[in-house]
């Protein structure tokens, strides 16, 4: 396997090196992995993105052709900044970490940790960027995709945005992203080649434009694939290439196959479907699908189904692979505890003048609590502190208010363990089980969270023996107590 240890920022490999040339690269520490704010305006995100952060990590070693580059680095006196003895170091170097991550297809929150590294904290350092950059990206489609797809309703959304994605390995992710956020089909070949997810398409403009009549090229088209007619009607005229594509589909019909259906893919959609399917079902093709594309969102989709639209499939491309309104998640990895061999544990926080931003001590889980088939809240609490007597949430808006969880509720933590001391642990699911895993955990919550706008806040807060210590932490550093910010 190629490595690939170098996608990584430049920093997680100077402060590597600080930490090997002051002696601390085998400290242990403890990182999170979380977000802040959940994307769209929306309640709720879809976690995603551990296939491809479980293949980059089986991957991970120091090649020589890696060092060979390090080694060439200059600072600013033009010397190498790295030491030839580290570069061995890194050489010799192989995982030893262990990892704990939310499968994909979960529902989380802000602040949650979606991936905890335990181990050398040189090795933990190393991760930060390309965990980052994988887990971020695919929650974020995989989030686009559930809010598209609810809004789809029953209808099938198809994406199909290959040749608008940011390059070949964004659009590669965003079709599995998407498929696991519940995109029924892609138009990506090589997607559905490499993860098994279903391929659908038919024809483009240029096809209609290439003869000189629309339905001499809708008949010449189903001569070529009488099993896979959906012709798009919306070339020159769309009420009269729906007249066009019914006439074929008469012909097609008296052949043995039938008409799949049309696809509209400009114009005003709600009305233009409203009357061709007036058309078809007066020809007779009740049964026919009314296929829908151009430039379409959740919110575009919605507000077409609220005007009556007769659309049965939807093509959704450019605003589900680029997260058209919202570009990147914002996802960080913050250190949360450090320790010397064989000494205690310490927890570390960071401190912001935004409260968002004052990171969580400790090595944190998230205990979910289910009743009656419902997530009723999510509790993050500090493993290293052990399980507490009562279950009490802080809620992190307004700490005077707290909320006990009932004994004996049904919960479960959210992170499993995937790699031990660096070797991989975790059964990994087919992708075919990770969308339906969406689709169980999403019928676990409340319609009013999963509002497009203005959504229901879904409770989540510290465990009241976690948010203390917090607190404790701050006011540290803060001077406001003895202490540092770095006490235990």
């Amino acid at each position: 396997m190629d490595s690939s240890v170098l996608l990584t920022d430049l920093y997680q490999l100077t402060m590597a090196y600080g930490y090997w040339k002051s002696h601390r690269a085998h400290h242990e520490a403890v990182f999170h992995l979380h977000f802040r704010k959940p994307p769209f305006g929306g309640g709720y995100t879809i976690a995603a993105g551990l296939e491809p952060v479980i293949e980059w990590l089986q991957g991970f070693h120091f090649a020589p052709d890696d060092l060979a580059y390090l080694a060439r680095i200059p600072g600013n006196d033009g010397k190498p900044i790295f030491e030839q003895a580290f570069l061995d170091h890194l050489g010799r170097m192989r995982l030893e970490l262990d990892i704990e991550a939310v499968p994909e297809g979960t529902v989380v929150f802000p602040h949650q940790p979606l991936v905890r590294v335990r181990g050398p904290i040189l090795q933990g350092q190393l991760l930060e960027t390309a965990l980052l950059c994988l887990v971020n990206f695919n929650t974020l489609i995989a989030t686009k995709a559930a809010r598209i797809c609810q809004a789809a309703g029953s209808g099938p959304v198809l994406e199909f945005g290959l040749r608008r994605a940011q390059g070949l390995d964004g659009a590669l992710s965003a079709s599995r992203a998407a498929h696991i956020g519940g995109c029924a089909s892609t138009s990506n070949v090589l997607a559905g080649k490499r993860y098994g997810i279903p391929v659908r398409g038919t024809h483009a403009h240029s096809w209609v434009m290439s003869f000189d009549d629309e339905e001499a090229a809708f008949e010449a088209y189903a001569q070529a694939m009488p099993n896979n007619c959906v012709f798009l009607v919306d070339t020159y005229d769309t009420l009269a290439g729906v007249r066009k594509a019914i006439r074929v589909g008469l012909r097609l019909r008296e052949r043995g196959h039938e008409l799949v259906g049309i696809r509209l893919d400009s114009g005003d959609l709600a009305w233009l479907s409203v009357e061709a399917r007036k058309l078809l079902d007066e020809a007779g093709f009740p049964k026919a699908l009314i296929v829908a594309s151009n430039d379409l969102d959740e919110r575009t989709i919605a507000s077409i189904q609220q005007q009556g639209g007769q659309i049965a499939v939807w093509g959704v491309g450019t605003k589900l692979v680029t997260a058209y309104d919202q570009p990147a998640l914002g996802g960080v990895y913050k250190l949360s505890a450090i320790r010397e061999p064989g000494r205690a544990w310490k927890p570390r926080i960071k401190l912001s003048e935004q409260a968002i931003k004052v990171s969580n001590p400790g090595i944190q889980n998230t205990r979910r609590f289910i009743r009656a088939g419902e997530a009723v809240g999510d509790v993050i609490w500090d493993e290293s502190s052990g399980e507490p007597d009562r279950w009490i949430m802080v809620d992190p808006a307004d700490h005077t208010r707290r909320h006990e969880l009932q004994p004996g509720t049904p919960s479960e933590d959210l992170l499993v363990p995937i790699f031990r001391h660096g070797g991989l642990v975790y059964a990994r699911p087919p992708l075919s089980d990770i969308r339906s895993r969406t689709q169980a955990q999403l019928r676990l919550f409340h319609p009013g969270i999963k509002r497009l706008d203005n959504p229901h806040q879904y409770p989540v807060g510290l465990e009241a023996g976690l948010h203390a210590r917090k607190t404790e932490l701050i006011l540290a550093a803060r001077g406001q107590a003895g202490g540092s910010a770095h006490s235990g």
